[in-house]
């Protein structure tokens, strides 16, 4: 099992550059089931979690061609062939994205058996919402063995309410209903620019969309939809790490391929924690940090706020901040597992229900520590990189879910940060 080993107190400067979102490819390689036609993305990062969805469109009859070498960064999928429309756990397990294939197979081939998602361990992420609006859309749903099962001669368009806003809900969906009979309407959407960029991707497909990245999003069903080639938006989660990697080192850093649009609440407090935060042009952000950090509260929202998944990143940076900094987690329950790794490392930490304190400025020192998430993981790197010697983290597989080489970006920025294991993605 892989591990990082980081030796900590060298600022990060130069130029970083971000991958595509994993988050917005998993979606757009779900929309290809859509379309007999082949369909090609760009900027795919390569990551563990695109693997797991090439792996289980194939397992359904698609062919995915992940590119590497020359084609680095691209797949190409055709789903002619569907001819097994079943996600089977053994391939889902690992991965909770896996229940965005349950819209696109009920409105492209009229069943769908989908095993119950796994991922990451941060509280539940319940899919009844997708569940109750594929009823209202016809579908009838049944639930045995640990598998969901739908079937529908054809989804109907009809008038949706998210009771909370979800994003893979909004994302399931949307892609259900573009081949619906008739008009779909849905309110509480959610507005992250990852269901822009699956809009986007539908909307080159042919389908009919209108006010994706609003409360309101409004399809007209079409019969056929056929197929596009498709840039994945950068990571914006990603971007956002590597910023805060260049303020908590004190470093002078640019980060490249970034949506500075995309940023707003992170950036927002970058600046009140006391770090320069300058937007280059269209694509770069420059992050400086020459005096003392200082303390700031944050509040996880759904976009445009505070992201959830930055929340156990800041908190690495709220440790070498003048001052006691709130953090409460809006969106899931169960997303403070980073506290005890971080208060192994010298970190001050209360947690009360969904408010972790966080009494800065610790000095941290190395451990050996264990990720158990994924943005959990960003977290004990960030702090490592910060912490007086060398410090071990275990079960980095998380990081690989999400991360594309994160080990080789930061060393080529000026971190101490090597790699124990067989690397993933090399061979």
């Amino acid at each position: 099992m892989d591990k990082f080993v980081v030796r900590g107190g060298n600022p990060l400067v130069g130029t970083i550059r971000v991958s595509g979102a994993k988050n917005s490819a998993l979606p757009c390689m779900a929309a290809a089931i859509l379309t007999e036609d082949e369909v090609t993305l760009e900027n795919i990062p390569q990551v563990r979690d695109i693997e797991t969805e090439r792996k289980l469109l194939a397992s359904m009859g698609a062919e995915v061609e992940l590119g590497y070498g020359r084609a680095q960064h691209r797949t190409t999928i055709s789903c002619r062939n569907l001819s097994d429309p079943v996600a089977k756990y053994e391939i889902v397990k690992t991965m909770r994205a896996s229940s965005l294939v349950l819209g696109p197979l009920i409105a492209r081939c009229g069943m769908a058996r989908v095993a119950m998602p796994g991922g990451c361990a941060i509280g539940g992420r319940p899919i009844d919402l997708h569940l109750k609006g594929l009823e209202k859309m016809g579908a009838v749903i049944t639930q045995e063995h640990g598998y969901l099962e739908a079937r529908a001669s054809r989804l109907r368009g009809t008038e949706l309410f998210f009771d909370k806003i979800t994003v893979t809900g909004t994302e399931d969906l949307l892609m259900a209903s573009v081949l619906a009979e008739g008009e779909t309407v849905m309110e509480n959407c959610a507005r992250e620019p990852e269901v822009s960029d699956l809009a986007a991707m539908l909307i080159g497909m042919g389908a009919k969309i209108e006010g994706a990245g609003t409360p309101t999003i409004r399809v007209q069903g079409v019969e056929k939809l056929h197929g596009t080639r498709h840039r994945i938006n950068p990571d914006r989660i990603e971007a956002g790490t590597f910023l805060i990697a260049g303020a908590i080192t004190r470093g002078d850093l640019i980060v490249a391929n970034c949506n500075p649009g995309h940023l707003g609440a992170v950036l927002e407090k970058l600046r009140e924690a006391g770090a320069t935060v300058e937007i280059l042009n269209a694509d770069s952000i420059r992050v400086r940090s020459d005096g003392p950090l200082q303390a700031a509260d944050i509040s996880t929202q759904e976009y445009p706020g505070f992201p959830t998944d930055m929340q156990a990143q800041y908190m690495a940076l709220a440790t070498q901040a003048e001052g006691v900094s709130r953090i409460t987690e809006n969106i899931f329950e169960n997303r403070f597992m980073h506290v005890q790794e971080l208060a192994r490392m010298g970190a001050n930490i209360a947690v009360d229900g969904r408010t972790a304190t966080v009494r800065g400025r610790a000095q941290l020192s190395s451990a050996a520590v264990m990720c158990s998430d994924l943005r959990a993981s960003a977290s004990l790197v960030l702090a490592a990189l910060v912490a007086e010697g060398e410090s071990i983290l275990d079960r980095v597989y998380h990081m690989d879910r999400g991360y594309e080489r994160i080990e080789e970006k930061l060393r080529g920025v000026g971190a101490q940060i090597r790699r124990m294991g067989n690397v993933f993605g090399n061979g």
